[in-house]
């Protein structure tokens, strides 16, 4: 008796194992991947943008070129053009240390932004003063700071503007062309709201400094300086595809 216990006791030992093997083992779960702002992106953006244009001296310009009386101050137009703005955006970032993040962005916009203001000459006629930009162009570097899919940053670097300028009046229509360069400082918040997507809002900043502009009155064949110094404000609400995107 005491042998076949001994002897049942062995072969249940035995068959555990067997059975253990038999029984279905549960898979852990796949670890869920950790989001990173680390990509390269191509997007596109749209906005508003205002500006302010302290223009020197119109009055002078347009005397000097009619032989009018010169009128004895100098007289600077202040001119506020506003409009819209469209264009793209494209860069790369590298996430590190393990919630800020770096990166290095182009972007390139057209803009319709315009204004205008009278100024008066010495023979009590006027002269309506028009400015318009055209084009706003940057290349920034870009430093963030990461909250899972959302970035906080700042961006600041090199800066491009197109502007056109008009002096018009009764027997004159002056013309002239600005490409000038500058600096840009902005900031935003971006959010990734799918695999390789992102939104983003951002304001920036242009500094165009002042530059001396020449102004042609092709019919007439009057020409002279103007002195403009400028600066440009810009709210953009943008999205990103992220090529290299978590």
């Amino acid at each position: 008796m005491k042998k076949l216990v001994l002897v049942s006791g062995a072969v249940v030992w035995l068959s555990v194992p067997a059975l253990a093997a038999d029984v279905p083992v549960k898979a852990r779960p796949a670890p869920v991947p950790v989001f990173t702002w680390t990509s390269c992106f191509l997007g596109a953006h749209v906005g508003g943008g205002w500006a302010r244009k302290d223009v020197t001296d119109p009055v002078a310009l347009v005397e000097d070129a009619l032989g009018l009386t010169p009128t004895p101050v100098v007289t600077t137009a202040h001119v506020s053009p506003s409009g819209a703005v469209i264009g793209g955006q494209f860069g790369c970032d590298y996430q590190f240390a393990p919630n800020w993040v770096v990166g290095v962005e182009g972007s390139a916009a057209g803009a319709t932004m315009k204004g205008d203001t009278t100024v008066f000459l010495s023979d009590g006629t006027a002269a309506l003063v028009t400015a318009r930009t055209d084009f706003l162009g940057s290349v920034t570097g870009r430093l963030g700071y990461a909250v899972d899919r959302w970035m906080y940053y700042v961006r600041g670097g090199a800066a491009w503007a197109g502007d056109k300028y008009t002096v018009t009046g009764i027997g004159f229509g002056f013309e002239g062309l600005d490409w000038r360069p500058g600096w840009t400082v902005g900031a935003g918040i971006e959010w990734a709201f799918a695999r390789s997507w992102s939104a983003r809002l951002e304001y920036d900043y242009y500094g165009l400094g002042t530059r001396t502009i020449l102004m042609s009155d092709v019919l007439n064949g009057f020409s002279g300086p103007l002195d403009v110094k400028q600066n440009v404000q810009t709210v953009k609400l943008g999205v990103n595809f992220h090529v290299w995107g978590p």
